[in-house]
Formats: structure tokens, sequence, C-alpha cells
């Protein structure tokens, strides 16, 4: 990957973070040009090859996301910001950026579950399953603590896809060798 495509990235990435941590959405008007900016760049620079490349990409991008979004656990902005990076970075390194942002989504969904005093409610009732499962042999998850009013916080997922996407763009670029430290 070239010093231009990861500053595209990273312009996009910017971008969707403040709108979704701002406005709890990451439109449109981002996410659909930055794919076709992709598809457009791969093809234009490299032909049908580039173009197969980025539609991979994009393809990966939209299939890893769009469970999450079907079980309304994610929203579209999401899917279709992993989309547009998937354009730009072509498959193999979209699979990464996937891996680091279930690694920064994980983290980010702990320290917001620290912050809201939650986790310790949570590992109880986890503990509980656990028991259950133990006397009865049976997977159910069976909260026992009693349930406070306050709903669980949401998180702002383009957060983690951005810190994944850098975390993975810098992995890459250390593990080719074009990364000094």
């Amino acid at each position: 990957m070239d010093l231009f495509i990861g500053a595209i990235v990273c312009a996009i990435l910017s971008v969707a973070v403040v709108t979704d941590l701002w406005a709890r959405k990451i439109p449109n008007l981002l996410t659909l040009p930055a794919m076709l900016a992709g598809l457009a760049w791969h093809g234009l620079t490299r032909g049908l090859d580039g173009l197969a490349f980025a539609a991979a990409g994009l393809a990966l991008g939209l299939a890893v996301m769009l469970v999450p979004y079907l079980m309304r656990v994610m929203g579209g902005g999401d899917v279709k910001l992993m989309a547009a990076v998937g354009a730009w970075l072509g498959a193999g390194d979209t699979f990464t950026a996937f891996l680091f942002t279930c690694l920064a989504g994980g983290l980010y969904s702990l320290f917001m579950l620290l912050r809201h005093g939650l986790l310790r409610r949570i590992l109880v009732d986890l503990r509980n399953a656990f028991l259950v499962f133990l006397a009865t042999r049976r997977m159910e998850y069976a909260p026992i603590t009693a349930r406070s009013t306050r709903p669980l916080p949401r998180l702002c997922y383009g957060l983690a896809i951005a810190l994944g996407t850098l975390a993975s763009l810098a992995w890459t670029a250390w593990e080719r060798g074009t990364l000094q430290i």
C-alpha cells in the first residue's frame, strides 16, 4: 500500500470518527463516495485487476459487518465504512483491518462498561449462568442480579473501525518492512 492510499483511508476514518462521536451517525455522503473513489482509483491505476482488487475488498468489508448489522448490533454506517475501507485496501488488508477492529471494539466495549460501572454486574451474571450450567448441564443465560434501569451504553463503532484499521495499517507496514521505528 502506498502513502497516498494510507492518507485517503486516514482522512475517511477521521471524518467518520468525528461524525460518529458527534452525531452517532456515519453519513452516506462520506461512505458511498469513498467506496466509489476506491473502486475508481484502483480501476484507473491498475485496470481490471485493480477494479477486481477493490471490489473484493469492498465485498469482504461489507460481508464481515453484515451479520452484526442484521442482528441489529451495529448501524448501517459502520457496515458501509468497513466496505469503503475495503475498497481502498483490498481483501487481504481488509481482513487484517477487520481482525484489529474486533480487538479494538472489544477493548472499547470493556472501557465503556468500566466507565459506566457495569462490568461487575455482567461478570456476576456470567458467573451465575456458569453455575446454573454446572448444576443443570443446560446452557442458559440466567441473570440473577438486580437490574438497574440504566441501559447499557451505546458504542460508536466507527471509532473501533478507525483504531483497528490504523493499527492494521501500522502492523502491515511493519511486517512488510516499510515502517521503521
